[in-house]
Formats: C-alpha cells, sequence, structure tokens
C-alpha cells in the first residue's frame, strides 16, 4: 500500500456517536531518513528536540523497522510489532533508528468512548507500549479503516468507530495470547474448560484436576483467571446458568428439577444465584415477555 495521510471532518453527529477518527495514515520511512519529514502533517509535525502534545488519542502500530519513543512516562526502545499509544495532553516524541528506519500505521482519535476503551487495566494512563508482534489482523484493520476513509461514504465515522473497537479488542487479544501462545499451560487450561462444559451437570474439581497434571491448584488458577477473565469457579458456574437458562426456556422441568440436574446444592442457592447474575428469578423466566426483564 502507498504512503498517505488524511484529516477527517467530524460532525455533530459523528461526536454524539462517541468515538471517531480524526486523522489516519500510513508513512514508509527509509533508512538515514530525516524524521519528521517536511511533508509530516500540519498540526502533527515536531521536532525531536521539542517533542509535542496532542489533543486527542493516537494508536501508532509499527509494522517494520525499530525506533525510539519518549514521553512524560519514561523512554522506549521500539521494535517491529509495537503498539505506540499517545494520549491526549501527554509530552512525547518518537522517531525511527537511523539504520532501519520504520513502518508506522496511525490513527487519531477522539470521543467519551475513545476514553472509555483507553482507560482499561491494559491500556493504563501510563501504558505508552504493547507488543503484539507482527500480526496480519492488526494491519488488515488497518487497511479497512484507510478503504473507508479514502472513500468517505455516508456513515463512514461510524463504521470506521466499529474498526477502532476492533482493533483494540485485537490489541488485547494478541497481548493475551503472547503469555500463553506455546507454552503447556494453555493446553492444559484447554482441557479444564472443555472438561468443564462436559461435566456442566456435575461437579468439576480443579484440585483434582490440578494434581493430575503435576501442577499447583493455586498456579492453575492464576493462569485460568488470566487466560479467560474470570476464575475457573465462576467460569463453571457460569456455564451452568447458561445451561439452566436453556432448560428453564425449553423443557417442561420444574425449577427444582433443574437445580438438581445442574449439581446446586440447593434449590434457594440456586435462585439466588440465578437472580443475582441474571436480576431475576427463575421461575420468571417462563413467564411472557420475561426476556425483556433482563439487566
Amino acid at each position: 500500500m502507498k504512503d498517505f495521510f488524511k484529516y477527517i471532518t467530524v460532525g455533530e453527529e459523528d461526536k454524539d456517536w462517541g468515538i471517531y477518527l480524526q486523522v489516519t495514515g500510513r508513512a514508509s520511512i527509509p533508512p538515514h531518513t530525516i524524521y519528521p519529514s517536511a511533508g509530516h502533517p500540519t498540526g502533527y509535525y515536531f521536532t525531536w528536540e521539542n517533542g509535542r502534545v496532542l489533543q486527542e488519542f493516537q494508536i501508532n502500530y509499527i509494522s517494520k523497522g525499530s525506533g525510539i519513543l519518549e514521553n512524560d512516562f519514561g523512554k522506549y526502545q521500539i521494535k517491529a510489532g509495537t503498539i505506540i499509544i499517545t494520549r491526549p495532553g501527554v509530552w512525547h516524541r518518537y522517531r525511527p533508528q537511523q539504520k532501519t528506519g520504520w513502518v508506522e500505521n496511525y490513527i487519531g482519535l477522539g470521543g467519551e468512548l475513545a476514553s472509555v476503551f483507553l482507560d482499561k487495566s491494559i491500556f493504563s494512563a501510563n501504558q505508552s507500549v504493547i507488543y503484539c508482534g507482527i500480526q496480519e489482523e492488526l494491519i488488515d484493520t488497518y487497511f479497512k479503516i484507510y478503504e473507508q476513509i479514502r472513500k468517505e461514504k455516508p456513515g463512514f465515522q461510524q463504521v470506521t468507530s466499529g474498526l477502532i473497537i476492533k482493533l483494540l479488542g485485537q490489541v488485547v487479544a494478541f497481548t493475551k495470547q503472547r503469555n500463553f501462545s506455546g507454552k503447556p499451560i494453555e493446553k492444559i487450561i484447554q482441557e479444564a474448560r472443555l472438561l468443564m462444559r462436559e461435566n456442566i451437570e456435575n461437579n468439576f474439581d480443579l484440585h483434582q484436576f490440578a494434581q493430575s497434571h503435576h501442577i499447583a491448584y493455586s498456579y492453575l488458577r492464576k493462569n485460568f483467571k488470566k487466560y479467560t477473565g474470570i476464575s475457573p469457579h465462576q467460569y463453571f458456574l457460569d456455564l451452568k446458568l447458561m445451561r439452566a437458562k436453556e432448560l428453564i426456556l425449553t423443557s417442561e422441568k420444574s425449577i427444582k428439577e433443574i437445580s438438581h440436574e445442574l449439581g446446586f446444592e440447593s434449590l434457594h442457592y440456586f435462585s439466588r444465584f440465578f437472580k443475582k447474575k441474571l436480576g431475576l428469578n427463575p421461575t420468571d423466566l417462563r413467564k411472557p415477555n420475561a426476556l425483556g426483564s433482563f439487566k
């Protein structure tokens, strides 16, 4: 793809949507090239001596080469496969190494939802770089954004906002996968999840499972939560809850029978758990228009 950059006009409807694009582009910086070049977008140009402060978020994916980033939080070595996150009001400067140059893919965004997503733990305020590796899916998402911006058809900002959220989700996913990819613990976690599904109407002893795989229960529990986002116990209970909803809606079994079938210690515990998670009692789910009552 050829290099380009483009400013995007933002209307009130786009701002009301919650997340919108302000600028996007791709730049191939050859080795031994002055950076930023004189052709750097007006309003985004900076000198290494002074750096710059933006009034928007920027997500810059370095897909080739290497370089350096300095900002209010520290100094970082950048390699191919790194996401650089720039926040509004934060002084920063970056540049490629003279001997390597780099290829940068960038978007500048604003809106209330931009702040919501980029305030998540993985994008904490002082998290300036995230290494994802060279990921074709990331590059493809940037290219899809470029395609929308080049055409600027009606509603392109709304379509692009979905691609931005997809991009952020991909960054989270690749970061989590990097911590597990190729490691034995990933296979063990996948096996545990499968066994939970197969034993949804019984009990699943994670302590015994960990022992059979010669690993500590605490180690398995910790990594399971990192991998799935929730604890093994909660994961298993959520599977039971989904099965309970299915049985309530599709069978004529009593709530007591369903509770017993899924291994809950008592009908009272099942009903309390069900209401805490879904906001209504199990019996209420069978009432007309009950699905519209979910929180």
